[in-house]
């Protein structure tokens, strides 16, 4: 049987002077077959930096196609091993800060175990982000999040996440500061189709003021 999931959610980054994301964004997931499902987000992006007019309107579209190829395997004490490819299609208005103005497409894996009340997950790729024009580049991202069912409805949990630098300072071609980043976060069932999922962190060990000075996701989860 076919399953899938719609998610309403809000997103920020804080930065020096300038603070971005999404809100609202819908996305949808559908288990076309088994082990696998298709991925869209279509967001509402804003962008308010310092001394200029905020910036509303429909940002860059995400496109996925998430495929488990090895199921966890308690006897042998394995984890669930997936891939899930991920296209960003340039929709947003690059000079409104609402897009990245180019197609940038990421190439993962990832794992997860749970046991017991504990799961945890992580992996890493690379993302396809080279852009002479805005001074971007490729870069990888490696990140692993541990959570706990706390009741039957409450799950908290945290997540730390790097990459490396995905641009340069042009004209000198200097690469930017490398990210390192932490979330704190949770969800909460309120029944088998009604979930309400949330995160907060930030920046840590380097420049947080140009990479994340702090960040958030708010989210509502229908599945059915």
């Amino acid at each position: 049987m076919a399953t899938g999931n719609l998610i309403s959610s809000r997103r920020g980054v804080s930065l020096s002077g300038d603070t971005y994301g999404f809100a609202p964004a819908l996305e949808v997931d559908y288990g076309l077959i088994p082990n696998a499902h298709l991925h869209l987000i279509v967001p509402l992006a804003f962008d308010a930096s310092a001394g200029s007019k905020a910036q509303f309107g429909y940002g860059d579209t995400e496109l996925g196609f998430k495929y488990r190829f090895i199921g966890q395997d308690n006897a042998a004490g394995l984890p669930e091993i997936a891939t899930f490819p991920l296209v960003e299609l340039p929709t947003g208005a690059q000079p409104r800060g609402l897009g990245q103005g180019y197609t940038q497409v990421l190439l993962p894996i990832w794992l997860q175990k749970s046991f017991g009340d504990w799961t945890t997950y992580g992996g890493g790729g690379y993302w396809f982000n080279q852009s002479a024009r805005f001074g971007d580049r490729n870069y990888i991202f490696l990140g692993w999040l541990l959570q706990r069912r706390i009741t039957e409805k409450l799950t908290l949990g945290g997540e730390i996440f790097y990459q490396t630098a995905g641009s340069v300072q042009l004209p000198t071609n200097l690469p930017s500061p490398p990210n390192l980043n932490f979330n704190l976060g949770g969800s909460y069932d309120f029944d088998d189709h009604d979930h309400l999922l949330f995160s907060a962190g930030r920046g840590v060990l380097y420049n947080s003021a140009r990479t994340n000075m702090a960040s958030w996701y708010f989210a509502y989860q229908i599945t059915y």
